[in-house]
């Protein structure tokens, strides 16, 4: 079990540090002026390749998540009210990394018209959702 759960923290802490460092990307994209194609195209290119590889680190922390929850039975059975908090908080980092592949695919059309500002603030979500699901697997509080 704990070989899993080495691997489940390493494969979350890659895919947080992929979202952490994406919405970043964006806040260049909206602040590039139109005249910058090149610019523009260079950081199009890092946003998929990063969006790429940070679904790819995805896969395996949730899996192995999974793993740790039915496999093993963490968080099943009495006072496991933090597991179904810290699942419902996994479903919305899910849904933010899906919104970000949607705001990527925005930028490749050119159809964001989001300043640079709604990025930076976009960008907190993740560390806010992060310090949710530590503090519920760390502390258990119900």
């Amino acid at each position: 079990m704990l070989w899993v759960k080495s691997f489940h923290i390493v494969f979350v802490v890659s895919w947080f540090a992929g979202l952490f460092y994406l919405p970043r990307i964006f806040v260049n994209l909206a602040m590039v002026p139109p005249e910058s194609v090149a610019e523009r195209q260079r950081l199009l290119l890092m946003a998929r390749k990063l969006m790429r590889f940070t679904t790819l680190l995805a896969l395996p922390a949730v899996g192995f998540g999974l793993w740790l929850w039915l496999g093993y039975g963490i968080g099943r059975g009495p006072s496991s009210g933090w597991m179904h908090a810290k699942l419902a908080l996994v479903l919305l980092v899910l849904g933010y990394h899906h919104g970000c592949g949607v705001l990527l695919r925005r930028f490749e059309q050119g159809a964001d018209r989001r300043g640079h500002r709604w990025y930076r603030w976009f960008n907190e979500l993740p560390v806010l959702l992060l310090l949710g699901i530590v503090v519920l697997v760390v502390v258990k509080p119900f």
